[in-house]
């Protein structure tokens, strides 16, 4: 990088003398666009990568919330001990396993996808996954094999773990290189679509299992039926993503790639490799990433994960009521959520990732005075304001990230900083929150959380490029039509003067 920066500054004096020879450097280094480099998108291709994109992400989080929801329940089967606490603490332990390996499934899997395509990681992640959810359904309790039960769980807990590590670098990289640059944000929302269904569809089922078998069953074999759905769920996204075809970007690079000599080739085999140089050359984008992902995963994780515990250990609401409320949020964000997306697209990623960070900012204490109060209007009031705060980072953040990258590096850089990220902020959040309270016995602690969280993403968000509109860094233009190709090389021709 400093050998670049050292080539592009030219004595002023020498470009003075020699205008015409400087103004053909630079014509070589930036040439005019061709109708041929720029993309075309095939909007129907656009919804099938869209599609198949969103439904992983969707497992992911209907993976998560099933876990979430049933953590007493699998305490009881796998970790019996009589002792209530033991047995949920354990659950959660299991259930952090999976977040302990997810850098690792992102170093693993991310410059693979750089390196094999998008499209082949992103089937082995939703292979691994469902694999993952569906064995996890089929241990026998800790009753029938005893230690073999809690070992074959978190076995089981570490594959879901490693394959959600390549599963949101992989998706939002894959849609963003989908999309047309003017619509990009449009695209990239229902990935987060994706998320809030999985929730959605994950606690919706948990609840009405529990209303329809009894606690009793629930424990006995219904646990078991959330998870064999996740199977077969799985299998569908891996059908829809093997019928695609690369991304449009990738392909670009691969044909590019193809000119280089084979001594270049071998340089770049190994991950080791890759790594080594995003950690090396892309480290200033990838501290951005960590902190943009820190700042949005905790509030998301506060409000999506934490809150039913909240309401009912703090407010001593039941826990199928907190979720029922928390469900018709989520409901909300996602009837307006591809809105937001546009709206990124028309007025930028930075004024709406940065409403949201100042919506958490000075909301966060106002909502939870209101959520304090107990009544079902200010609770949904307060919720309310926390999620419609989130759904300004959640419909904006899948097509901001991507760009912070540039092709060849894209799917790893994302999957390291994102899992990172993750892995530190977002997982721990409940965790952390839960002792901040237990240490101060101040049940404002969950705002104030959010609100150094906001801090980080406000500065997060102040330091990053507005990319909406333009093409990604090491991709060529990308347009819906042949007409705004056309457009796009024309442009670029100056008027002639007279």
């Amino acid at each position: 990088m400093a050998g670049q920066e050292h080539e592009e500054a030219a004595d002023p004096a020498a470009v003075k003398r020699h205008p015409a020879l400087f103004r053909t450097i630079q014509r070589r280094k930036n040439p005019k666009l061709r109708r041929s480099d720029i993309t075309v998108t095939d909007e129907q291709a656009v919804k099938r990568a869209v599609k198949a994109a969103s439904l992983g992400n969707a497992m992911e989080w209907f993976d998560f919330g099933i876990y979430s929801y049933l953590a007493v329940t699998i305490g009881h089967v796998f970790f019996p001990s009589g002792n209530s606490t033991v047995e949920l603490l354990s659950s959660f332990a299991t259930f952090a396993v999976a977040f302990l390996v997810r850098p690792l499934g992102g170093m693993f899997f991310g410059p693979l996808g750089d390196r094999l395509g998008r499209k082949k990681i992103l089937a082995l992640t939703m292979m691994l996954m469902a694999v993952g959810t569906f064995a996890i359904g089929l241990i026998p309790s800790y009753a029938t094999i005893g230690f073999w039960a809690p070992a074959l769980l978190i076995l089981f807990r570490l594959v879901q773990g490693f394959s959600t590590g390549g599963e949101y670098g992989g998706a939002s990289t894959f849609i963003a290189e989908y999309a047309p640059d003017k619509r990009r944000g449009y695209f990239g929302s229902f990935l987060e679509f994706g998320t809030l269904a999985g929730y959605v569809g994950a606690a919706g089922l948990v609840t009405a299992l529990t209303a329809i078998l009894g606690s009793d069953t629930m424990a006995d074999w219904g646990w078991r039926v959330p998870f064999l759905i996740g199977g077969p769920l799985g299998l569908v996204g891996l059908y829809l993503r093997l019928r695609l075809d690369e991304t449009p970007a990738f392909q670009k690079l691969q044909a590019q790639s193809a000119h280089a000599s084979e001594a270049a080739d071998t340089v770049e085999t190994t991950a080791k490799g890759d790594l080594a140089d995003i950690f090396r050359r892309y480290w200033p984008s990838l501290i951005l990433c960590i902190a943009l992902v820190g700042a949005y995963n905790i509030t998301d994780y506060m409000l999506l994960s934490y809150m039913p515990t909240y309401l009912s250990d703090q407010l001593g609401y039941s826990e199928t009521h907190g979720l029922l409320i928390l469900l018709g949020v989520m409901v909300v964000l996602m009837m307006i959520i591809s809105q937001v997306g546009k709206l990124s697209d028309r007025y930028g990623r930075k004024p709406l990732l940065m409403t949201g960070m100042l919506g958490f900012f000075f909301l966060s204490l106002p909502a939870f005075l209101l959520i304090k109060q107990g009544s079902i209007p200010a609770i949904v009031a307060g919720m309310l304001m926390l999620g419609l705060s989130l759904v300004c980072l959640l419909g904006t953040m899948s097509a901001a990230l991507p760009a912070l990258f540039p092709t060849h590096v894209r799917y790893g850089s994302l999957s390291v900083g994102y899992n990172l990220s993750a892995s530190l902020f977002g997982g721990t959040t409940p965790l952390v929150i839960t002792g901040l309270i237990s240490l101060t016995g101040d049940d404002l602690m969950p705002a104030y959380y959010a609100m150094a969280a906001a801090l980080v993403g406000v500065i997060a968000v102040a330091c990053m490029k507005e990319t909406a509109q333009k093409p990604l860094t090491g991709s060529p233009p990308s347009v819906e039509t042949p007409e705004e190709a056309v457009e796009l090389v024309q442009s670029q021709t100056p008027e002639p003067k007279f």
